[in-house]
């Protein structure tokens, strides 16, 4: 029989699939057999002729499960999943039993399996299949991410708990996630006391990191649904810094950081040949990332063939400067496959920032 992990968390953006990659890294160093559901999967792709979560695509991949797809994620939602459930057209019960006979296939596979819940506590309440109830439903103790914090991260813990609570799923452990490193003693001292009274475990989790925070180059491409060109072999890297190309070219220069990608309105043709020309300098080469060139106003000839010629990165849209900006810093970065500085950083932190003995011990 499987060791089963339901990883749940207080709502999106805590770093509950970082928290499963890495669940699974370590699991895979000391079981032969791993295994990852998504049971109800939102988010969904094709990959191998299934419509399947990202997520289970992601863990497919990474740990060579590709040929266990079609059961690492029982119920996909389409978009008109809910409507069909509440016309009566998708039976609860025919649901909740391709949940378990997913979680028997990998029970009898696996030595190890993580559980991944999709979103808050409350996901899925529309099919009666919510995190407390699947996790229940699977007979699966549960961890439950939060972002970190203090009175933030105790209310939303205790939101999400009284749904475990009502439904009789037992949360073993809270793991604080995304901890800054200065504060992070500090933090886990205060959630331990506010939940002193609860037979729940309280652990660390990774300390916040850029690199696992920031968007790639292909990332902000597929965000502005624009091409990326010139070097592509530069689309997986890791942009730090989204700047403005608004002051003059030799103020843009001296406000260059680490990664930078600039937004540059296509009439700038004198920032754009500098921007190409920096490119090409050692010195620079580590702070320019790449260009966004946005607006209506056609690039001129002679530019166009210096920025092709000097192979910066550059992505070409027709949104405005504000809104090209606006849409990226409101993206919140995914981890895919092809993000591999990001997953070798993950299964690094696995071993120096997550107790993963102490996890593996709390829910034998």
């Amino acid at each position: 029989m499987a060791k089963k992990i339901f990883v749940a968390a207080t709502g999106q953006n805590c770093g509950k699939s970082t928290v499963c990659l890495s669940l699974l890294y370590r699991a895979a160093k000391k079981y032969s057999r791993i295994g990852f559901i998504k049971p109800l999967g939102p988010k969904l792709i094709e990959f191998n002729n299934y419509h399947v979560d990202k997520d289970a695509v992601l863990m497919a991949q990474v740990f060579g499960l590709e040929d266990h797809i079609r059961h690492m994620n029982p119920v996909p939602l389409f978009a008109d999943t809910t409507r069909r459930f509440l016309d009566g057209k998708l039976c609860p019960e025919s649901l909740a039993e391709k949940m378990v006979e997913a979680c028997r296939f990998f029970e009898c596979e696996c030595d190890f399996l993580v559980i991944e819940g999709a979103g808050h506590a409350g996901v899925g309440s529309v099919l009666g299949l919510n995190n407390a109830q699947v996790a229940k439903l699977l007979d699966a103790p549960v961890m439950m991410v939060v972002d970190a914090g203090i009175g933030r991260a105790i209310d939303a813990v205790n939101l999400n708990l009284g749904a475990f609570k009502l439904v009789g799923a037992p949360v073993r452990m809270l793991l604080a996630n995304k901890l800054l490193a200065e504060k992070r003693e500090m933090t886990l001292h205060y959630l331990r006391k506010a939940f002193a009274n609860e037979d729940i475990h309280v652990q660390g989790g990774f300390n916040f990191s850029p690199i696992l925070a920031n968007p790639t180059l292909s990332r902000i491409s597929r965000l502005l649904d624009s091409p990326l060109k010139g070097n592509l072999d530069e689309q997986h890297r890791i942009v730090h810094h989204v700047q403005l190309g608004a002051a003059s070219a030799q103020r843009v220069a001296d406000l260059l950081e680490e990664s930078s990608l600039l937004l540059v309105n296509s009439s700038r043709d004198e920032l754009l040949v500098m921007l190409a020309s920096l490119y090409h300098l050692p010195e620079y080469r580590h702070k320019i990332a790449g260009m966004i060139i946005p607006g209506h106003a056609p690039v001129s000839p002679i530019t166009c063939k210096i920025v092709d010629d000097s192979n910066i990165p550059y992505m070409r849209t027709h949104l405005t400067n504000s809104e090209a900006f606006t849409r990226i810093k409101n993206d919140v970065s995914k981890i895919t496959a092809q993000d591999q500085e990001k997953i070798d950083l993950i299964g690094h932190l696995a071993e120096v920032e997550l107790d993963f003995d102490s996890v593996d011990a709390l829910f034998d």
